[in-house]
This record gives structure tokens, C-alpha cells and sequence, in this order.
């Protein structure tokens, strides 16, 4: 079993461990009414993306998401919070510096003793959900975990839904598949976007995401026979019907949308299997980015 297989079965005991631990970390996460941004790079700037969507959604304050390389410095925000698996990301740590004194910085990370641990004001260490792999599928979840779990998002349920995506067979027929499309809405635009990237990593697919909406304004013409589109969340009302209009198989994300990318990792993992790839050795990437000066 690879690295991917072990790390990816473990999530739902990540996620449970790190739900209890999400009210110890209170004064390091932003409060409610400040604006927030939450900046990462790859995985991390999707879950980014979906912590955005949820804590703005649930009435805590403007909350933006942006690549770390991109953070717009000329806007002002009482907090920025950076999710890094290594820690040592260059373009994380960049960001830091430059805000460092003028904004109050909390990093979310797997090692305690990586270089962002001295940039950030306040640290998070999940090193618990810490990864031998390139191709990151825990350490991406729990922190997304703690931080709904933060906002009162998070209930058992997702934890029993996750080992539910663990157990239950994938659809038939899914990885002769030649083509992916995945779906969000809201906060699962940054899941869809992820299980997206999941795909291209681990098994070099032909993988797409979009917003379920902006999906009908042009990409669904990628779909037809022998593709797959698959929703995170609940579904526009008709999309279903037009996916299947196509040829293309519809895949109804019926878990926690969380829960539904798990699934999605363990299909990446199929997939490359099927196709003779090791999704612990991904082509042209490494467990961290770190440019040269």
C-alpha cells in the first residue's frame, strides 16, 4: 500500500482529533468581525478557498482566499492565516516577512519546527496529520476540519461519512473513465477545485473543476461519452439531466462534500493504478516548493 493509501484511510481519526482541539486554538484564529484572509499554495490555497467561503458564509467577516504568491498588500486585514504542510514554502514565508508587525499573522502546519513557525505571530501544528507523501490528502482536510470545526461547522457526522467514502466501493466503471470533471458550490468550489488537482497529481488525468454553475457556460461541451462530471454538494436543479444529455456519467456527491473528496482521492489512486503510475513518485513535483534566491 503507498504512502497516499495509508495517509489518505487515516483522515477520519485526523479529523476527529482535530475537531477536539479546535477550541484550544481561539486567540490564534480570526475572531468574529475581523477581515481575514487565508492564503496557502496548491491543496492549501483550495482549502483556503473553502475556508473563505465558510466563514464568510456563516456571518464571522469578510474573509478572502488568495495564493500566497498573489496576496494583494495594499489591502488592509486584522488577520492573515497561512496553511503550509512543510512550513517552509517560500512563497509563504515571503508573505509573512512582508506583513510581519503590520498585520498579525497565525500559520497552520504539520512541523513544529519548520521556518514558519518563527515568521507567524501564532502557530497551529497538526503534526499528527503530517505526511510522508508529495501528494497531500490529510494534513489538507484536518486543517480544513479545524478551522469548520472553529466556526461550529463540523459534526460527527462528517467523521462517519468520511469512514462511509472509506468503505464503500466506487462506481462502477469510473476509472476506465477518460476525462473528470468536478463540481462545487460555495465553499465546495474550493473541494471541486482540489479533487481536480488530486487527479492531475496522482494519475496524471485529464481533470477539470469549475463552479456547478459556470460549468454550463462552456466546459460542459468537454463532456460526453466515456467522461465523468462529479458534484460536491447539492446540485443546480436540472444539471444532472444536462450532464447526462451529453453521454457523460453524472456522479451526485450524496456525503459531506469533505467526506465526497476523500472519495475523489481514492479514486486518483485507482486511476493510477489502473494506469501503471506510483502516486507516491507524482512526475515533476516535490513535497515542498522552495525556490532559489
Amino acid at each position: 500500500m503507498t504512502h497516499v493509501e495509508n495517509e489518505l484511510r487515516s483522515q477520519p481519526e485526523c479529523w476527529a482529533r482535530a475537531a477536539e482541539q479546535a477550541g484550544q486554538h481561539r486567540e490564534a484564529l480570526p475572531g468574529t468581525g475581523e477581515r481575514a484572509a487565508v492564503v496557502g499554495c496548491g491543496t492549501s490555497y483550495h482549502m483556503a478557498q473553502a475556508v473563505a467561503a465558510l466563514r464568510e458564509g456563516a456571518g464571522q467577516g469578510e474573509t478572502d482566499a488568495f495564493p500566497a504568491s498573489e496576496f494583494p498588500h495594499g489591502r488592509p486585514y486584522d488577520r492573515v492565516v497561512a496553511l503550509t504542510r512543510s512550513g517552509t514554502t517560500t512563497e509563504v514565508l515571503d508573505l509573512l516577512e512582508k506583513v510581519r508587525g503590520r498585520i498579525r499573522t497565525t500559520a497552520v502546519t504539520a512541523d513544529p519546527d519548520a521556518p514558519v513557525g518563527s515568521a507567524a505571530d501564532d502557530l497551529i501544528v497538526l503534526d499528527f496529520a503530517d505526511e510522508r507523501s508529495v501528494v497531500q490528502t490529510r494534513f489538507a482536510t484536518t486543517a480544513l476540519t479545524l478551522l469548520r470545526a472553529r466556526l461550529g461547522l463540523h459534526t460527527d457526522a462528517v467523521v462517519a461519512d468520511a469512514r462511509t467514502a472509506l468503505a464503500a466501493p466506487l462506481p462502477e466503471g469510473l476509472v476506465e473513465c477518460a476525462q473528470f470533471t468536478f463540481l462545487g458550490r460555495g465553499w465546495t468550489v474550493g473541494l471541486a477545485h482540489e479533487a481536480g488537482l488530486k487527479m492531475r497529481e496522482a494519475s496524471l488525468a485529464w481533470a477539470e473543476s469549475y463552479p456547478a454553475m459556470e460549468y454550463r457556460h462552456g466546459p460542459i461541451s468537454v463532456s460526453t461519452a466515456g467522461t465523468a462530471a462529479w458534484m460536491l454538494g447539492t446540485a443546480p436543479d436540472g444539471l444532472a439531466e444536462q450532464v447526462r444529455g451529453t453521454g457523460a456519467r453524472w456522479i451526485e456527491g450524496r456525503l459531506d462534500p469533505l467526506a465526497e473528496l476523500v472519495r475523489v482521492q481514492r479514486l486518483a489512486v485507482a486511476v493510477a493504478a489502473a494506469r501503471g503510475l506510483d502516486p507516491d513518485r507524482p512526475r515533476h513535483l516535490t513535497r515542498s516548493v522552495i525556490l532559489a534566491p
